[in-house]
């Protein structure tokens, strides 16, 4: 039954985003929602939650009720031979002082419910980042599969023409069977392209958590040369902002205060512990008075003080508190490295960015030589002067060209994006 409704689920859910177009800001909202390792995420911060509770209720005194039963058999005795004997009392106590272990307990519990909180934020941004990259592949390989569509339809027309020139006899069929052939290159990379496409929707459909029969368009995004060209923020400024808004820098300034704690947790086993203890019982015991009678001719009262001196514990607690300063002292190099490996990422980003906006202006040039060669060659081809080699050397050129200014276009925008997200932590595509 089960594995029906879920069945029934998945269908419901593929067919909600059946023909939807999405936007990216779609798909990240979506992901929130179902993504697996988000959910549990949020599961692991609930279960943080009730162990900060259960912290916080060390303050409180605990009480329980115990009663015990036992029967007895003296098989050579002269008098009595058995006889049968209770006891019931309820036990009361409070930890009093056990040298601030409870309150930094409690501490380290919010910490770690803070720690994380961040945790799941950081795995959100993570997702942003990859959704980001996914989304522009699939942008990519989209307009990948328009210059193909051109490419293909003029390798066509061009063809067309040659075999009519040489049913005219003004072309030999092996200029023709070549330019055939160029045709039919062009038509096996519209495929390969088209089989990119599909592939890159796949990889959103698995961080969308979506099912097998979904089908998924994602929304254009139109980008201007103005904004692909825009002067980039100081590099300083931006690893700057990067430091103040990573979570994980957070997080690991809090892990480290985790260990601090600790320290201070195992240094309190050399503290002595004070406890309030308080109980009230009766006991009853057969053959004998009438039971009433015994539990309250035996009801009795406690309250008591203990005070619990540590003195020698095989270096228990030595060897707690050097584990903790460890611990310390690791937290602190996890620290340091994300604050490496967080600049070399900025800085990488930019040299991408740089290297990806030189490409895209050369490539610009490259483009509009390449297609004005494309044109004159098919023109002199027409009249004759030139081969159907230097015709299909031209066309492949032209068809280089477009692929060089789409890539250096795509990594141009990633670059910005991911500049953008170090400084602000978030992405924010439109």
């Amino acid at each position: 039954m089960k594995k029906e409704l879920f069945m029934l689920l998945m269908i419901a859910i593929g067919w909600s985003v059946q023909g939807q177009t999405w936007t990216y800001s779609d798909c990240l909202e979506y992901a929130r929602q179902h993504n697996i390792s988000i959910q549990k995420s949020y599961l692991t911060e609930q279960s943080a939650n009730y162990s900060l509770e259960e912290a916080k209720a060390q303050w409180q005194p605990s009480l329980d009720f115990a009663t015990t039963h036992s029967y007895g058999n003296y098989p050579w005795a002269q008098e009595r031979k058995n006889d049968y004997s209770s006891t019931y009392g309820l036990n009361a106590g409070w930890t009093v002082w056990n040298g601030g272990k409870r309150e930094n307990t409690i501490k380290q519990q919010q910490l770690q419910t803070e720690i994380n909180r961040l945790n799941t934020g950081e795995l959100i941004r993570s997702l942003e980042t990859d959704l980001l990259q996914v989304y522009l592949n699939i942008l990519y390989a989209k307009e990948s599969i328009g210059i193909y569509e051109e490419a293909l339809k003029l390798s066509e027309a061009q063809a067309d023409r040659a075999y009519r020139l040489m049913e005219a006899g003004k072309l030999s069929r092996v200029d023709y069977t070549q330019l055939q052939s160029q045709a039919e290159q062009d038509r096996y990379s519209l495929v390969n392209a088209r089989g990119t496409y599909d592939s890159r929707r796949m990889e959103l459909k698995q961080l969308l958590e979506l099912g097998i029969d979904a089908d998924i368009n994602i929304a254009d995004v139109t980008w201007n040369e103005d904004r692909l060209l825009a002067e980039l923020p100081p590099m300083a400024e931006s690893y700057q902002k990067a430091v103040e808004v990573d979570l994980k820098i957070k997080g690991l300034e809090m892990s480290k205060d985790v260990s601090q704690l600790d320290v201070a947790i195992a240094k309190a086993g050399h503290m002595p512990t004070i406890s309030l203890n308080a109980s009230a019982g009766t006991a009853y015991s057969a053959p004998g008075e009438a039971f009433g009678t015994t539990l309250k001719r035996r009801w009795n009262e406690s309250l008591g003080l203990t005070l619990a001196v540590p003195i020698f514990d095989n270096k228990k607690i030595k060897t707690a508190v050097a584990r903790a300063r460890v611990a310390e002292l690791d937290a602190q190099l996890d620290i340091d490295k994300r604050l490496t490996d967080l600049a070399q990422a900025v800085e990488n980003w930019y040299i991408e960015t740089r290297s990806a906006r030189s490409r895209y202006s050369a490539a610009l040039t490259s483009l509009e030589s390449a297609q004005l060669t494309e044109e004159l060659t098919a023109e002199r081809f027409e009249l004759g002067y030139v081969n159907t080699i230097e015709l299909m050397t031209a066309h492949n050129a032209c068809i280089e060209a477009r692929h060089s200014l789409l890539q250096s276009k795509y990594m141009a925008i990633l670059g910005r994006e991911m500049i953008d997200f170090y400084r602000n932590g978030t992405v924010d595509f439109k």
